[in-house]
């Protein structure tokens, strides 16, 4: 067989091979979009608590449960940014949470396409926040999924 005609074989089954490879990593990473990271933490005082990833990431639920006396106050998602303060930014308020007011939010699809607010970078957080307006008589239960971000 001649040279250039075994270089273009060799050229062609290295092309092969890259493009396997790409696919099995493309799969992969479908794969690991749908793994979702579950983060809890429960109290009686203030919800003041952050959530994150080792690597890009993105919010797929908030839920929390509210039990004791009655009361509601305002629940809010922020990003407490990783480039700085000046990046950081509220992204969600609901207004009315506590007791019979329990927190229920799944982010659709179609607002985890690039760019999304829902997604972060490496060293960023997700920030929830809940003032109890009768601590220590109101006791939550806080749930976040997190999944990995292509």
């Amino acid at each position: 067989m001649p040279r250039v005609t075994t270089k273009l074989f060799q050229s062609q089954a290295v092309d092969a091979a890259l493009l396997l490879q790409e696919a099995e990593l493309a799969e992969v990473r479908e794969r690991l979009a749908q793994v979702v990271t579950r983060k809890t933490a429960t109290g009686t005082g203030d919800i003041n608590h952050t959530f994150a990833l080792d690597s890009r990431f993105r919010l797929v639920y908030a839920r929390c449960h509210f039990a004791g006396t009655s009361g509601t106050a305002a629940f809010s998602l922020s990003l407490d940014s990783a480039a700085g303060s000046a990046y950081d930014v509220k992204l969600f308020t609901i207004t009315v949470a506590g007791v019979s007011k329990d927190v229920n939010l799944r982010i659709g699809e179609g607002d985890v396409d690039e760019p999304s607010a829902w997604t972060f970078q490496p060293g960023d957080a997700l920030r929830v926040a809940w003032s109890n307006p009768d601590g220590g008589n109101i006791t939550w239960g806080l749930d976040v999924g997190l999944a990995p971000a292509a």
